[in-house]
């Protein structure tokens, strides 16, 4: 299929935004322990703490940090402690695609005021690229179905009270019917492909506010 450049733009941006809450997660996270540079514990933290968080499952299974997640420790400068017990993870590069992202996790990094040691800056380069590579195979299924079939929205609220209404519920159905041609994936699809992706309701109110926002300019199609 043929990607239309509003597309591209769109994912480049819900991927962003997605890799920025991780970022502020995880800095929250640090800031607890008064550091400024990141370790893999700090994304185990912010994941830990936020559902919403937890994306691109696939990179889990290739990196040692997920793979380590239960009993999981990193001394001062992000090195994993090693443990007897931990199974022999598979190497990173395993995911095709994965390290392709370094330069642009390193600028909104610093955009946050943060650094990472290099084992964190390798998981989120393997979270961008297994999550873009899924929005893209969902944005080519929104193309093949016309349309967006199953969506739903996660809404946490605090036990004991009622859950307020679903804020995007004209946007989803708006993305649920598709409308132009089947051989090109258009800005909308990947929008479309970004309520597959992100389950939660404040952080994908966020992506496509932003996708859209970052696209304002240019064809939606």
């Amino acid at each position: 299929m043929h990607v239309s450049r509003p597309a591209a733009s769109a994912a480049a941006s819900v991927t962003r935004t997605v890799l920025a809450e991780i970022i502020d997660g995880a800095r929250r996270a640090a800031a607890k322990e008064a550091r400024k540079k990141l370790i893999p514990g700090d994304l185990l933290s912010a994941i830990d703490r936020n559902v919403e968080l937890e994306v691109a499952g696939k990179w889990y299974d290739h990196s040692p940090t997920f793979r380590s997640r239960i009993g999981v420790l990193y001394d001062a400068e992000g090195v994993m402690v090693p443990s007897p017990k931990r199974s022999r993870s598979r190497k990173p590069s395993a995911v095709v695609g994965a390290h392709r992202f370094e330069a642009g996790v390193r600028k909104l990094l610093w955009s946050q005021g943060a650094t990472a040691v290099p084992a964190m800056v390798r998981d989120l380069d393997g979270i961008a690229s297994v999550f873009l590579t899924n929005l893209a195979r969902d944005a080519a299924m929104v193309v093949r179905e016309r349309g967006v079939r199953r969506f739903g929205t996660v809404t946490l609220a605090m036990p004991g009270e009622a859950a307020p209404p679903p804020s995007l519920k004209d946007s989803l159905q708006a993305l649920s019917t598709r409308r132009g041609d089947g051989r090109t994936i258009g800005r909308d699809d990947v929008l479309a492909a970004t309520t597959i992706q992100l389950f939660g309701g404040n952080l994908r109110q966020r992506a496509l506010t932003e996708a859209r926002e970052a696209t304002q300019n240019t064809s939606a199609g």
